[in-house]
C-alpha cells in the first residue's frame, strides 16, 4: 500500500509517496512523469513517520541547511540501470553540478566498456522518482546547458541557486522537452 502527502515548497507543491517504511517518490505537481513509477493508487495519509521525516528534511533543505540524503530511507523504483544512475546522483555534493557525459563515463568505466550513452543517462535522470532528495537538478549538459529537468528549467535554476551554484557559466537550452 502506498501513502501520500503534499508539501508546500518554495518551488511549488510537492507530493511525497511512501510504502510505509521508505520514500518511493517525491514529485513536483505537474512535472513530467508525475507519479510515473507507482503501480497503484496512493492514499492520502499525513501521519506516516517516513513522510514526516521527509517533510522535516525538506524544511531543512529549503532553509539551506544541507541535510544528508542518508538520513532518509529512499527506495526509488526502476530498472537496474536507472538505479545505478540514481545512486551516482546521490553522490553529487550539495552546491555542485556534474554532466550527463561524466555520469556516462563513470558507468562505462565501472562496466569495463568503451563508452555509455549520455542520452541513456539523461533518460534515467529524467525519470528520477524522488526529485530534490535524489538531486537530478545537479546534472547539466556538457556545454553548460541547464537542460533536462522534468520539473522545468525554472525550478532547476531555483534549486541550484538555493544551493549556491554560480550559474554564470550556464545557459538555458534553446529547445527541448523539459523546459
Amino acid at each position: 500500500m502506498y501513502y501520500q502527502s503534499s508539501y508546500d515548497s518554495p518551488i511549488g507543491k510537492l507530493i511525497i509517496v511512501s510504502d510505509e517504511k521508505n520514500i518511493i517518490g517525491l514529485w513536483m505537481v505537474g512535472q513530467k512523469y508525475f507519479l510515473g513509477t507507482l503501480s497503484h493508487e496512493a492514499f492520502q495519509y499525513t501521519d506516516n513517520v517516513v513522510i514526516k521525516q521527509t517533510k522535516n528534511w525538506m524544511d531543512r533543505y529549503f532553509a539551506s541547511q544541507k541535510p544528508d540524503i542518508k538520513e532518509l530511507p529512499i527506495v526509488p523504483i526502476g530498472s537496474e540501470f536507472r538505479q545505478r544512475v540514481w545512486k551516482i546522483l546521490c553522490d553529487i555534493p550539495y552546491g555542485t553540478v556534474t554532466t550527463y557525459g561524466d555520469i556516462a563515463k563513470q558507468i562505462a568505466k565501472e562496466k569495463g566498456i568503451a563508452s555509455m550513452s549520455a542520452q541513456a543517462v539523461g533518460n534515467a535522470v529524467g525519470h528520477n522518482p524522488i526529485s530534490i532528495i535524489i538531486p537530478c537538478h545537479r546534472v547539466v549538459g556538457t556545454q553548460g546547458s541547464l537542460t533536462g529537468y522534468a520539473g522545468g528549467i525554472d525550478k532547476k535554476i531555483a534549486l541550484l541557486e538555493l544551493e549556491g551554484v554560480d550559474l554564470s557559466d550556464y545557459h538555458r537550452p534553446k529547445k527541448g522537452t523539459a523546459l
